[in-house]
């Protein structure tokens, strides 16, 4: 345990300081905004970049990989949503964010570091597949359900529209769109530009770490929902177990592959949930609470993951 608390200390120390950064000198929210540019917009594509484009491409192919991640996820996403829709009679716009919150991790800001920490360079390729087609999904499916529930009021071909604007342009998908171009063609890229990536990636996880911690600071506890009660479990230990059941079930493979969907899987709620709840005026506070409970329980439900797959306990096929 003390090699699991080596490796937690500096993650999650990292989220500790910018938290105690944003009590002490009291920042308005807005004074986040720049900083978040930059990791959205700078960092983490040139890390997401670095990855990809030095990675061979048959590598980069494994449709098999992102169907049964995004299967597993979307599975967590429909059992909470029917949780709430058919037992909780919450309305569909209030469902399709608690299934968000079930289901969509901060894999953007925490996934690419803690992978890369704990399991290394070859957690690379699939950490930047599920991180750009999984939030790919999340930007089609928001949108989708909000029409539906009657609480995103553009018609259909201007949903359409911005939806597939959001997606190809987003930063995520363009830098990786980019890697795979540079990856497939063999191109060898200039060293001055191989400097300026690498400066930038190395500042994605801290970045985004501390950027986290603000964030949290900023976003006090007011309201605990009841649906926390089924939602925080499911996303910290029912979200890796489906992830890693169903890989693992397919037992078609690397283990680093599996390890790394089952770590990011096991990730806290991510903050773009609230944003979400925020944009269409629903669940939002309750919203809030559960990314600050599900941050705050994931230091040791992620000590728990950890554990498990630096102890070998998790065979990469289910069906030898």
């Amino acid at each position: 345990m003390a090699d699991i608390f080596g490796l937690l200390l500096p993650f999650f120390g990292l989220i500790l300081i910018g938290f105690v950064a944003a009590k002490i000198t009291r920042q308005p929210a807005e004074a986040l905004g720049w900083l978040n540019t930059f990791i959205v917009y700078a960092a983490l594509p040139a890390l997401f970049f670095k990855l990809v484009s030095r990675t061979p491409i048959e590598q980069l192919t494994r449709v098999d990989f992102i169907a049964a991640d995004l299967a597993a996820t979307y599975g967590v996403f429909v059992l909470i949503f029917a949780i709430g829709y058919f037992v909780r009679r919450n309305t569909l716009a209030d469902c399709t964010i608690q299934g968000f919150a079930g289901a969509y991790g901060n894999i953007g800001y925490m996934g690419p570091g803690l992978a890369l920490l704990v399991l290394g360079d070859a957690a690379a390729v699939p950490v930047a597949l599920i991180v750009c087609f999984e939030n790919a999904l999340h930007f089609v499916v928001a949108p989708t359900m909000m029409a539906i529930a009657g609480g995103d009021k553009r018609s259909i071909g201007r949903l359409a529209f911005d939806v597939f604007r959001k997606v190809i342009f987003h930063p995520f998908i363009v830098s990786t769109a980019l890697g795979f171009a540079v990856a497939a063609l063999a191109i060898d890229t200039p060293l001055v530009l191989q400097r300026l990536v690498d400066y930038l990636a190395q500042a994605a996880a801290p970045c985004a770490l501390f950027a986290m911690g603000v964030t949290l600071a900023l976003r006090p506890l007011k309201r605990i929902p009841v649906e926390i009660g089924y939602i925080v479990p499911a996303k910290l230990l029912l979200h890796p177990l489906v992830v890693y059941l169903v890989l693992a079930g397919i037992g078609n493979f690397e283990p680093v592959w599996i390890y790394s969907a089952v770590l990011l899987a096991s990730l806290p709620t991510a903050t773009n949930v609230f944003v979400l709840g925020q944009l269409y005026g629903v669940w939002q506070e309750r919203a809030s609470a559960t990314i600050l409970v599900t941050t705050l329980l994931s230091v040791a439900s992620v000590s728990l993951v950890l554990y498990v797959v630096k102890s070998g306990a998790l065979p990469a096929n289910l069906f030898p």
